[in-house]
Formats: C-alpha cells, structure tokens, sequence
C-alpha cells in the first residue's frame, strides 16, 4: 500500500522532538491560553508576514471567526468559490450572510477572477478566495477591486500553509488569513487546530476576544463570544513541525515536478503553477475522462487515491435546499474528472514510478 497522506512517516521523523514538547506542557501544567500557543503565534507571524496570529480550534473556526470580526452578517453577502471543501462557506451561512458563488479558472482551480465585479452587488461586503490544494488565487485583482467597492478579503489559506504569491506569503495579503492545522494539512497538529492572521491592531483584539467567551480578561465579557482556543499541547506540537514546514514543502515541490515529467504523455491533465504563485502541492490533482475507473484499477493495486471534491457545495442538498443554486460550468465539469493522486514529503522515486506505471498500465 502507497500511503495517501505519509502521516506515520512524518511522526517518525519529529517524535522526539514532539515528546519532548508534549512533556514539557505536562510538567509546566499549563494547558490553555500559556506559553505554547504564546510563542507558536509570534513564531506563526513572523513565518507567514503577518503582525499577528490568534490561535482558534480549527480552520472552520478561523472562517466563521473571521467573518464575524467583521460585522458581516443578516442580508450581507460574500463572493466565494463552490470548488472547495464545505467550511469555507458555511462559515458565511453560519454567520447569516449569503455566499455567492464564482466559477473557477479550469487549470489552478481557484476563483475566476475576471468573474468578480459582475456578481458585485449593494449587499456585497467581502471577497473569500480560496487557495485550493496549495495553489495560490491571483490575488492583486481580487485586492484592487476590493479597493475599488471597499469590500473586505478574507484568504482561506486552510490548505497553502507556505504557498507564496509573488514574494509574498498567503494569509498576508488581504484583511484576515484564516488557517487549518487538521493533521493532513502541510502543517498538521495531532486533531484539530486553526489560526487567524491579520496586519490589523483592533481585527486582533477583537478575534482574541472573539475565541475566549469576549473576555478582555477573566469574568468580563464585552460581547458574546465563543469557546475557540488553540491549546498548549497542539500549540507545543505546531512550533516543532513549523520549523521543518519550508523542507518538507520543497520536498513536496520535487515530487509534483517528477510527477509532472513522468505523467506528461499520459492522457491526463496535470496540476499547473501559476507564474505568480508558489504552489505547496497539499494534494496533487489530476484530471481523466476515466476517473472512476481509472481510481478503481488503482485501489486494486494498492495506490490510495481520493477525490477533493465530488460534489461542488451549490450542488450539495443543504445548500440546495437553502436556494443557492447557481450555473457553473467549470466547477460542474472538473468536478467529475479531478482526483489526488498520493502526495507527502516521504514519498520515494520508486514510489512515484511505482504509481506512474500503475495509471499507464490501467489507461491502456
């Protein structure tokens, strides 16, 4: 069996280091809102370019907290993709706006941004672009019409930990960059874990607030808040794989490039970066008008592969149910050819011909 997501293989690689960070949480006997999670946020800011980071309980979190740190609310509405994981819009639902959806550019699988301004309207208060499979969105059109209506940006950057737009790092660039630390994620905790970055003085105030009941301090509540807090133990854990983030997404880099040299006469659509981005690779997506069987043949040679994701959320029955049914040809037609091929840091060459020769075998 080709493991999917190298999770084992990665705990190989720190568990000492991360035994020694766990213990060291046990004997200072602190296990919230302590030391950990106080210099995992300053070492978190400086990595990514931000001024501050607010540790939460998961990326889902970090959306819906970010939102709502921005008064956006009844009535409002958020553009955003529909080619994503679930989270990023019902943390638009959640807080009772309503997401409208883009189409996506048919190679990065991010937000068409040239499909923005026609969907602006009088209730439009925000832009969520998602940077989908570690592939940064062309950000500087989405920043200059935000500009252009005043509309806030919030970055889901919950699977580009690290992706570089331009020379800048995702989760830097617009008001708020909302994180995931679920253990598959390029930086993973061990459960779930999430952060929020802003360059913002009052967003950070309001957000550590936001995650801790709306407490300045203990038994004081200057809004009705939520219980979202990164702990000690996650945060301790966070700090040691942070350190080996950029290594391990280089190694990540190598593999998509072998992938794409022996994949290349192949009748498949393989993953593109952008000339602006640095992408990550948290999966490796290729498309094939034989998907299913192809995926099939595959399992029955023990090469793991998933599809990220089958059903585009407007076509999902929550949301069809709540009446945001939309025409989107690009995200309606990949989404019955993508699938993620096997990608972590531990894979070997042999590993890569191993799966390379696999789909040639199954497409003949």
């Amino acid at each position: 069996m080709i493991d999917f997501a190298g999770l084992k293989q990665q705990h190989d690689e720190v568990s000492e280091e991360i035994e020694q960070a766990i213990s060291r949480v046990f004997k200072r006997g602190w296990f919230i809102l302590g030391e950990e999670l106080n210099a995992f946020e300053k070492e978190f800011s400086e990595y990514i370019g931000a001024n501050y980071s607010i540790g939460v309980n998961s990326g889902s979190d970090a959306l819906l907290l970010a939102l709502k740190a921005l008064q956006i609310g009844q009535d409002d509405e958020v553009l955003t993709v529909s080619h994503t994981f679930i989270s990023s819009v019902d943390s638009i639902i959640r807080n009772g706006a309503k997401p409208v959806f883009i189409d996506i550019e048919s190679d990065s699988f991010c937000m068409d941004t040239t499909k923005i301004e026609e969907n602006i309207t009088k209730k439009t208060k925000a832009i969520l672009p998602v940077h989908l499979y570690g592939q940064p969105v062309n950000m500087e059109p989405i920043m200059e019409i935000a500009r252009k209506y005043n509309l806030y940006v919030i970055e889901d950057a919950c699977q580009a930990h690290g992706a570089k737009y331009n020379d800048s790092r995702v989760g830097s660039i617009g008001d708020i960059g909302c994180f995931s630390f679920y253990p598959a994620k390029n930086l993973g905790a061990y459960g779930d874990g999430g952060m929020i970055t802003t360059n913002n003085p009052e967003l950070a105030e309001k957000l550590q607030k936001f995650r801790n009941y709306g407490q300045p301090k203990k038994y004081e509540h200057d809004f009705v808040g939520v219980n979202s807090r990164l702990d000690e133990i996650q945060a301790a854990c966070l700090r040691v794989k942070l350190k080996y983030l950029d290594s391990w997404n280089e190694k990540r880099r190598k593999i998509a490039a072998l992938y794409d040299k022996l994949l290349a006469n192949l009748p498949l659509i393989t993953p593109i970066e952008k000339e602006y981005s640095e992408h990550v690779y948290h999966v490796y997506v290729v498309r094939s008008g034989q998907r299913d069987s192809l995926r099939e043949k595959l399992a029955q040679q023990n090469i793991h592969t998933q599809i990220h994701y089958p059903i585009p959320v407007h076509m999902q029955k929550a949301y069809k149910e709540l009446g945001f049914n939309s025409s989107l040809p690009v995200t309606e037609q990949i989404s019955t050819e993508i699938f993620s091929l096997p990608m972590h840091p531990w894979l070997t060459e042999d590993d890569i011909h191993v799966i390379v020769l696999a789909i040639e075998n199954s497409l003949i």
